[in-house]
């Protein structure tokens, strides 16, 4: 059976995750509410994060940067979840 989620990303209900996609207490909450579609829909601004702020995932503190982001993406909390300041998508 599918397990759905009230998912904070699409605000609505859809398909949620199989599994927690990150360690610890926030994978638990991601779990929790966060849908397959909006967990993709991050990976997808994560890519854009890491290449505009040309992050370097095998630093620790880079790692601070992208869970600043995701909670801001997720959950509307902190001053990050934007695209980063600059951003241009190509063509524009």
């Amino acid at each position: 059976m599918t397990r759905m989620v009230d998912c904070v990303v699409l605000k609505r209900q859809a398909e949620g995750l199989k599994e927690p996609p990150y360690p610890g207490e926030l994978g638990e909450r991601i779990y929790q509410s966060v849908s397959k579609e909006g967990w993709v829909e991050w990976l997808k601004r994560l890519q854009l994060i890491m290449n505009e702020l040309q992050l370097n995932s095998a630093d620790p503190d880079c790692h601070k940067v992208i869970e600043q982001h995701m909670l801001g993406f997720l959950f509307s909390e902190g001053e990050h979840g934007d695209v980063p300041q600059g951003f241009q998508a190509p063509g524009n």
